[in-house]
């Protein structure tokens, strides 16, 4: 506008230090010693049993809420005890594999006298040929006295965390969060190489959960 006459100076250097930049806020999440009494609550959760079973397989798996509501059973290989996610539903637009635990695979099973018959393994309770809504998760916790205390993605922290804390690799941890690796050729590498170890990663992790429930 200078240049072109139309103004004589920039008004915006006015503004400077009226506007706060916007704060990022991270997920709450929960830390080891608190997910014993989480578990005891979700074992006592007087809910839906389908909104039960979803916070136990998001646990277990750590995706994001957006990717496990919208699971189909057509992703899920029972004989391999993998969950692939295609590209277009992961935030990455990346294919993205789930090794299943024995406890993973034993949730599916429960969630088959919920969905079996539908397309999703979350369905809407109301509208079964849609997926389970966006607000299940987080007004569970809610309901299970976790406002401001816990969200459904925060358990994505909570996982890595804990998987640091006890010495996995922070490669395989982050191959198994599906973070974006901006090098492609490694990305590649990553996703071949990585997965014997995530398969022993995420047994470990379920077996782990089984232990803290047991605590008093």
């Amino acid at each position: 506008a200078i240049v072109t006459q139309r103004a004589e100076r920039n008004p915006a250097t006015d503004l400077r230090g009226a506007l706060q930049p916007v704060q990022k806020q991270n997920n709450p999440y929960l830390k080891e010693d608190e997910l014993p009494e989480y578990l005891r609550k979700l074992d006592a959760y007087d809910g839906h049993e389908q909104t039960k079973l979803a916070l136990r397989f998001l646990l277990l798996t750590f995706v994001r809420t957006g990717e496990l509501r919208g699971a189909r059973w057509e992703e899920i290989n029972f004989a391999k005890a993998e969950w692939r996610i295609p590209a277009e539903r992961m935030k990455m637009r990346d294919p993205h594999l789930v090794p299943l635990s024995k406890q993973a695979l034993a949730v599916l099973e429960e969630l088959k006298a919920f969905s079996e018959k539908w397309s999703f393994v979350f369905p809407n309770q109301h509208k079964p040929s849609g997926c389970m809504s966006e607000n299940t998760i987080l007004y569970a916790l809610y309901r299970m006295g976790y406002h401001s205390r816990a969200t459904g993605h925060g358990f994505r922290s909570t996982a890595s965390t804990i998987l640091n804390e006890h010495g996995f690799q922070p490669d395989v941890i982050e191959r198994q969060l599906a973070h974006c690796e901006r090098n492609q050729v490694r990305a590649a590498y990553n996703h071949a190489q990585h997965l014997p170890e995530r398969r022993k990663m995420m047994q470990w992790w379920a077996d782990h959960l089984d232990t803290l429930a047991r605590k008093k």
